[in-house]
């Protein structure tokens, strides 16, 4: 732990930047692994495992959208707490993290009520069969019962890493990841509890984490302490939160309705085969996205610090790294992918069929990936800024009005390969998208630089 307070505004950029993205893009790679392990497990439960993992899967989009609904709260209140933090109010930063904790106990129990009286209705509205619905339902008794530990431990660890202390968030992730990867063949294979047995050893490695990141909210370390004054919610407190935070709210609960678009449209098309490259496709996405993701962490709590202390240079100097490290990154990726193809393929699947196809699919799907860095680096940095009328209309444009018409129009008018002209929907909206977010944020930026610059009160939040 770093005891000089104003490290933030102080250390030199790259250093700063290394040290802090370190973690948090570990912590992402952590969070993908002990995942992949889970699943692992539940495919290999003894006869009924095949469609236990099918079950299963199913409750992914409903998990997103409890992930999601942690992100509404913390990605908007906890730029505006480092912010707060540049600009020497502590009490206004507290207060901040305080009615964000409440918020998110609220919507905790209102998830969990949800869950549980509606998740069979919802999981059969997101594509569960008679043979699989029971695997869903199991689960999701269960995990809904610690919807609050969920929700809390993703919620308040952005708090943490918002502060500067990125190695503290990661330990919150790395201990619910081995916690779960240990406890899982535990429950599922010793206590023969299948997928109920999965579903607890998930909530119970979050409540340990949840404790974790509680107790340094509530210790002595932290530069932002959770305090009963702060906790009766005020709308002019949390309504600006979830305002910027709106923006990777849209990221990430549209992923479930992108997800059945295109496999409702890869499925009209191009069957089976097509559907199952996607889950190939997704994953390599997935697999991308999580170190920019991790990079835009470690960097925001300089970018909104400095902004907050109205220093525009180390603003642009953080944004200028975050930009280069995002770019060489998908860059390089993107190569790889373009060379290997059938490598990346091979990692998800053994069969050669599938494989052979995915392997094409995944040039044409992922041909756009290369300038995605631009995008991850504005986007973070209008979040980081208190920008939230940029965060949503990027998010916006990219899902809504670009990627979701651009699945349906492009078999329309490409008759010759429709499957193919579905996999293009991807490409042909991060481009633009990527367009449209670069000449945006040249503008908006400049303009925000501008007015801390200029002697004023203090940085506009938006």
């Amino acid at each position: 732990m770093n005891e000089n307070k104003e490290f933030l505004g102080t250390e030199p950029i790259g250093p700063l930047l290394r040290r802090l993205a370190l973690p948090t893009v570990t912590a992402q790679i952590i969070n993908m692994l002990y995942n992949l392990v889970d699943r692992i497990y539940i495919g290999h439960i003894p006869v009924e495992g095949a469609a236990a993992l099918t079950g299963v899967g199913v409750c992914m989009p409903l998990i997103m959208l409890v992930s999601a609904f942690a992100a509404l709260v913390s990605s908007g209140g906890a730029p505006r707490s480092s912010i707060f933090l540049g600009q020497k109010d502590q009490e206004a930063a507290e207060r901040t993290l305080g009615n964000c904790f409440s918020l998110q106990v609220l919507l905790s129990l209102v998830l969990t009520a949800v869950l549980l009286i509606w998740n069979r209705d919802l999981l059969m509205a997101f594509g569960a069969s008679a043979d699989t619905i029971e695997y869903g339902v199991r689960y999701m008794n269960i995990y809904a019962v610690g919807t609050l530990f969920v929700q809390l431990t993703l919620g308040m660890n952005a708090f943490i890493t918002a502060q500067g202390f990125t190695t503290v968030g990661m330990l919150s992730v790395l201990i619910g990841a081995v916690t779960n990867i240990v406890l899982d063949p535990v429950f599922i294979f010793v206590f023969r509890m299948g997928v109920q047995g999965a579903a607890l050893a998930t909530i119970l490695s979050q409540a340990i984490s949840c404790v974790w990141v509680l107790a340094f909210l509530f210790g002595k370390k932290t530069r932002l302490k959770i305090r009963a004054r702060h906790l009766r919610l005020r709308p002019s407190v949390i309504l600006p939160s979830l305002a910027l935070g709106l923006a990777m709210f849209i990221m990430q609960a549209s992923e479930s309705v992108i997800s059945v678009c295109f496999n409702a449209s890869l499925q009209k098309y191009g069957g089976d085969t097509a559907v199952g490259a996607m889950t190939i496709l997704t994953s390599v996405m997935q697999f991308a996205m999580l170190p920019l993701q991790g990079l835009g962490q470690g960097a925001q709590p300089i970018i909104s610090y400095n902004y907050g202390a109205r220093n525009a240079g180390r603003v642009k100097a953080a944004f200028k790294l975050l930009l280069k490290a995002s770019l060489c990154y998908s860059l390089t990726l993107w190569g790889l992918v373009l060379l290997f193809p059938g490598t990346f393929a091979a990692i998800f699947t053994p069969d050669l069929a599938l494989r052979t196809y995915a392997a094409r699919a995944l040039r044409i799907y992922l041909a756009g990936m290369g300038i995605f860095g631009i995008q991850i680096a504005c986007q973070i940095t209008f979040t980081a800024i208190g920008s939230a009328k940029n965060s949503i209309l990027v998010a916006v444009v990219r899902k809504f009005v670009l990627l979701l018409p651009l699945i349906y129009l492009l078999p329309a008018l490409l008759t010759g390969d429709q499957t193919t002209a579905v996999y293009m929907a991807e490409p042909i909206a991060d481009v633009i998208a990527v367009s449209f977010t670069a000449i945006l944020f040249s503008v908006q930026f400049r303009r925000a630089m501008r007015a801390i610059e200029a002697p004023a009160a203090g940085p506009e939040l938006t």
